[in-house]
C-alpha cells in the first residue's frame, strides 16, 4: 500500500524574501513565455528560476538553464534564502477559489510518498504521458536533486478521517498566506505533532491514491529512484530517492473542481450547421440552440442538466449556431475501440476523440486543437473567428477518474482539469 512519510522540507525564509507570493510560481506545464518574465522580473529569488529558467545563448551540456538552477539553489540554500525545516513535518494545504460565480475550498496535505511503478502497487495514472516533459523534468531532478514541485493525488475518504487527524496538529496557528497571480487564496501549516503525524500516517496506510496531476513528475521521480539505484547509489529503503513530493486531496473534498476542457479545433474552413449535422446524424440525435453567447450558453446548461457523458455541444464558427448532440447507441464506439473498456469508451473526450474527429469529420481534415475550460474562453474565440469548430464536452468525474485507473487503463489527453493548480515554491522536496 502507498506509504506517506512527513519529511524536512526546505522553504523560504520570510525574512530574507519578505513576500511569499513574489517568489512562488505555478508549475511548469501552465507557464507561457508571459508569466514566465514577469515572474522572473517579480523577484530575483522567485522559484521559477529553477523550475523553468531561461535557455541562453551559447548553453552545452556543462551550462544550462538545469545546470543554473542546481547553482542557484545551492547559493540560496548557503545564503539563507531557503532553509531546511528543523523538524519532519506534513503540510496542511488549503486553496480558497472561485469559479463561474461559485466559492470552493480544497483541502489537502503535502507529504512524501513512496515511489511505485504504475501497475505494480496502489498508485495508480489516469492520462497518458509524453517523453519530452519527462526528459526536462529528469534533467531539473538530477542537477538539483530536488522536487520542486508536487505531484497532486487523490485517495477515498468520504469521511474525510485523514484531513482531520493531520489537521488536528493546526488548531489556533496563523498560517503563511499566498495569494497568487488567479487570486486563488493559498494557506499552508507545518505539522509536526507526532501523535498527528502518526494518526495520518495509519489511516492513509490502505489507502490506494490516483495521480490527478503531475505524471510526468512522477513517472520522472520513478525513472530518477531507478537509475540511482542501477548506479548503486541508493542508501536503503529510506534514501530521499525512493519518495516524492505529493499533495494529498479526498475525493470525498467538497472543494475539489474538475473543470471541463472544451476543444477550439481548427482544419475545418467553412464548417456550417447543415454540414456539421449531416455528417453528426447517423450517430446523434441533433437539437438547434441558436446563435452567439446565448446560444453557447442554453447548450451548456442544457449538458449540465442532462449530465450524461454522452451529451455534446458544437458551436460552427461559419455561422455562429450551436447545436446539442446526443449519442444514440454505444455500439460504434465498441465497433471502433474494442481493446477499451465500456467506461472509457463512455466518456464524452473518447466520443470526440474517437468517433466525431477520428471517424465523422476524418475526411474534412485533421484539427489543430486549443484546449479551454470556460465559457466565456469558448464564446470569445468563437467572436473572434480564431478557431473552425468549438467543442463543448462534460466535465468526467471522480468516479470516472477511479473506476478506469483501476482498470489500469488511461484516459485520452486533456480529459481532466484540476483547479486551481498547486503553487511550486511553498515547500520543496529534498531528494539525494
Amino acid at each position: 500500500m502507498p506509504e506517506i512519510r512527513p519529511f524536512r522540507g526546505v522553504r523560504y525564509d520570510l525574512a530574507r524574501v519578505g513576500d511569499l507570493s513574489e517568489v512562488v510560481a505555478p508549475p511548469y506545464d501552465v507557464v507561457g513565455p508571459d508569466l514566465q518574465a514577469g515572474l522572473l522580473d517579480r523577484s530575483p529569488h522567485n522559484v521559477i528560476r529553477l523550475e523553468l529558467g531561461l535557455d541562453e545563448p551559447g548553453d552545452d551540456e556543462a551550462s544550462n538553464r538545469y545546470t543554473r538552477a542546481a547553482r542557484l539553489l545551492k547559493d540560496w540554500r548557503r545564503e539563507g534564502v531557503l532553509a531546511d525545516e528543523s523538524n519532519p513535518a506534513l503540510y496542511v494545504y488549503h486553496q480558497s477559489f472561485r469559479v463561474e460565480g461559485k466559492e470552493y475550498t480544497r483541502k489537502g496535505f503535502l507529504a512524501r510518498v513512496r515511489l511505485e511503478p504504475f501497475g505494480r502497487g496502489k498508485i495508480y495514472p489516469h492520462e497518458e504521458t509524453m517523453s519530452g516533459p519527462k526528459a526536462d523534468r529528469l534533467k531539473l531532478y538530477e542537477a538539483t536533486g530536488f522536487n520542486l514541485s508536487p505531484v497532486f493525488g487523490l485517495y477515498p475518504d468520504p469521511t474525510n478521517h485523514a484531513l482531520g487527524a493531520v489537521e488536528a496538529g493546526i488548531r489556533d496557528r496563523t498560517p503563511l498566506t499566498v495569494t497568487d497571480h488567479l487570486g486563488v487564496e493559498n494557506r499552508l501549516w507545518p505539522v509536526t505533532e507526532v501523535e498527528a503525524l502518526a494518526a495520518v500516517q495509519g489511516l492513509m496506510a490502505d489507502k490506494p491514491v490516483f495521480i490527478a496531476d503531475g505524471h510526468h513528475r512522477y513517472e520522472t521521480a520513478v525513472r530518477y529512484r531507478d537509475d540511482r539505484a542501477a548506479s548503486g547509489q541508493l542508501s536503503g529503503p529510506d534514501d530521499p530517492a525512493n519518495f516524492c513530493l505529493m499533495m494529498l486531496v479526498s475525493m470525498g473534498d467538497p472543494g475539489l473542481q474538475i473543470l471541463p476542457t472544451h476543444r477550439l479545433a481548427s482544419g475545418y474552413p467553412g464548417l456550417s450547421t447543415a454540414t456539421l449535422a449531416e455528417r453528426l446524424a447517423p450517430e446523434f440525435d441533433l437539437e438547434d440552440f441558436g446563435e452567439g453567447p446565448s446560444g453557447c450558453l442554453a447548450c451548456w446548461q442544457e449538458m449540465e442538466l442532462d449530465g450524461a457523458q454522452n451529451v455534446l455541444g458544437f458551436g460552427t464558427v461559419d455561422d455562429g449556431r450551436w447545436t446539442l448532440a446526443r449519442l444514440r447507441s454505444d455500439a460504434t464506439m465498441g465497433t471502433l475501440v474494442p481493446e477499451h473498456s465500456d467506461d472509457w469508451r463512455s466518456l464524452g473526450v473518447s466520443i470526440l476523440q474517437e468517433l466525431v474527429y477520428k471517424k465523422l469529420l476524418a475526411d474534412l481534415g485533421t484539427p489543430e486543437r486549443i484546449y479551454v475550460h470556460l465559457l466565456d474562453e469558448v464564446t470569445e474565440a468563437v467572436a473572434s473567428r480564431s478557431c473552425d469548430l468549438a467543442c463543448l464536452v462534460p466535465p468526467a468525474g471522480m468516479e470516472h477518474v477511479e473506476v478506469i485507473a483501476s482498470n489500469l487503463e488511461k484516459m485520452p489527453p486533456k480529459s481532466t482539469y484540476f483547479y486551481p493548480k498547486l503553487l511550486t515554491g511553498l515547500v520543496l522536496n529534498p531528494i539525494r
